[in-house]
């Protein structure tokens, strides 16, 4: 089955996917979902795939289980796969192709097994995960489902061994700042947009921000300017702040946007523009999904590590429906050319997978 999932792996992972052009890879697996003979299979507006593997209880309330559809790379980006030494490498591979793969060998191992679940387990392939996505997929999909749901299990390629339980909220900004310009020589004198940003970026990057709660911020990318000798005109940067407090996000959003507003001045314009915000939230440790999770995971002879993160699990965590994200297996290079996967765990993390599902249709 390992073979089989592992093909399968491959053929998701050379159909490009970047955020906001996965309509690709969604028709693929939508055609995968109906070849298994899967129930109310769908495409959403958003380009979300949809799957339902019918329980024997039709009144009890589903169980979703999700994995992104999305990448980092754009399209154009060369997506060569090798073998070695029992890893597996490609952009991408596991973040999420592996996630979305896994969709695929739950389905073979209940079925393989013959397991009965008392619930309807609803398959769901999503977009919108990464970057500027802002979790969109995640969104219409709880839109969906509403509350009428058991819970959310989010599958993450990379992530075995950990069991998210809390979200992480973010919020991101982009800053542009605009001016006259001019030149270098005659003009000198007059703001110049990039100078400007980048009095800035120093103000927002010193102030001091709290260990516990957690938090951060990361200014990923700045542009502006024409040429050597031209005072710009404009100037751009993306900003990322996030918490594993809300609270805590909340008063450092403050006082990110007072320098914004203060960075204003004769001549020079400053404009924000909210890109994204990821709500937080968290179930307890002691809920049954996450001693679930983490009974799934250390059965496998695995130590679990409770953990907080930014993902699809957000949305539903947010507005207080049950959510955690297990992972397939391990890897690294996440998000660069060089990403891996391990072959040898993925085994372990289908079946700490299954036994969760099996667990919260039949017993939870």
């Amino acid at each position: 089955m390992i073979d089989r999932l592992l093909d399968l792996l491959i053929q998701i992972q050379q159909i490009p996917a970047p955020t906001f052009e996965e309509t690709a890879r969604a028709e693929f697996v939508r055609g995968r979902f109906a070849h298994e003979n899967l129930k109310d299979v769908s495409i959403d507006g958003v380009s979300n795939a949809y799957a339902r593997l019918p329980g024997l209880d039709p009144a009890a309330r589903p169980l979703v289980v999700s994995a992104h559809l999305d990448t980092v790379f754009p399209n154009g980006t060369n997506l060569p796969v090798r073998k070695e030494a029992g890893k597996i490498y490609g952009p991408g591979i596991g973040d999420n192709s592996l996630g979305v793969a896994a969709l695929f060998g739950l389905l073979w191992l209940l079925r393989e097994r013959k397991v009965e679940l008392k619930r309807d387990l609803w398959f769901v392939a999503n977009v919108g995960e990464e970057g500027l996505g802002d979790l969109r997929g995640m969104r219409a999909v709880v839109d969906r489902f509403g509350t009428d749901v058991t819970g959310y299990l989010v599958l993450e390629g990379l992530a075995l061994g950990h069991v998210y339980h809390r979200a992480i909220g973010v919020k991101r900004y982009r800053i542009r700042v605009q001016t006259t310009g001019g030149h270098s020589w005659s003009d000198y004198g007059q703001p110049s947009a990039v100078h400007e940003l980048a009095a800035l970026i120093t103000h927002l990057t010193a102030l001091r921000l709290p260990r516990d709660p957690r938090t951060t911020m990361n200014v990923g990318t700045i542009s502006g300017g024409t040429g050597v000798n031209v005072i710009a005109s404009e100037a751009v940067c993306e900003l990322d702040l996030r918490s594993e407090n809300p609270n805590t996000l909340a008063r450092v959003v403050e006082q990110a946007e007072e320098l914004i507003r203060s960075a204003k001045r004769d001549g020079v314009d400053v404009i924000a523009d909210v890109i994204g915000q990821r709500p937080a939230g968290q179930i307890s440790i002691d809920h049954p999904f996450v001693r679930l999770g983490v009974k799934c995971v250390e059965a496998q002879g695995l130590s679990a590590a409770l953990t907080a993160g930014s993902t699809d699990a957000n949305i539903p965590l947010s507005q207080g429906i049950p959510a955690i994200v297990l992972g397939v297996t391990v890897g690294g290079g996440a998000h660069t050319k060089n990403e891996f996967i391990e072959v040898e765990p993925v085994q372990t993390g289908l079946e700490s997978i299954v036994k969760f599902v099996e667990a919260v249709s039949n017993k939870y």
